[in-house]
This record gives structure tokens, C-alpha cells and sequence, in this order.
């Protein structure tokens, strides 16, 4: 897998995710910011952190960490899958 089809399937799961039950349009900014995020963060936590705050800032609704910790461990495998490490 290149990086490009990584992250067309990154953004997928994203738009199925839908943790405010917004439409698909809602999201694009928010989805954008955590495709960025996979590119610099190798840890489930720290991809969530960083999840969590860009959807906290963009919908001002708190959303559990727990939550995206389950989206972070998901987005992190198909980053690794294209990088080929697993």
C-alpha cells in the first residue's frame, strides 16, 4: 500500500467513525488535521491526544479518549502496513 491509498483508507475509517453524529461534510477539516497527525505520531496515545483535541476544537464537545484511542490503533496499523512494518 503507498502512502496515498493510506490515506484514502485513513480517511474513510474516519468518516465512519462519526463520533457526533454530524454529516460527512462536518468533518473534513477535522479529518484533514488527523491525517497530519498520523504522519508525525508512531503511538496509539499520542495519535489520540492529538485526535481528540482537533475534534474538541472543532465541534467544542468533549469526546473520550478512550474512543480514540480505538481510531488511533486502527489509522496506526494501516500507517504501518504501508510503511511495511508489519
Amino acid at each position: 500500500m503507498d502512502l496515498h491509498e493510506m490515506n484514502r483508507k485513513a480517511v474513510n475509517l474516519l468518516e465512519q467513525w462519526d463520533p457526533f453524529q454530524q454529516e460527512k461534510e462536518a468533518y473534513e477539516e477535522t479529518i484533514k488535521a488527523v491525517v497530519e497527525a498520523l504522519d508525525l505520531h508512531d503511538h496509539p496515545m499520542d495519535l489520540a491526544k492529538s485526535m481528540r483535541m482537533s475534534y474538541e476544537q472543532s465541534f467544542h464537545l468533549w469526546i473520550p479518549i478512550e474512543d480514540c484511542v480505538q481510531v488511533a490503533y486502527k489509522l496506526l496499523a494501516l500507517k504501518y502496513e504501508a510503511k511495511s512494518i508489519v
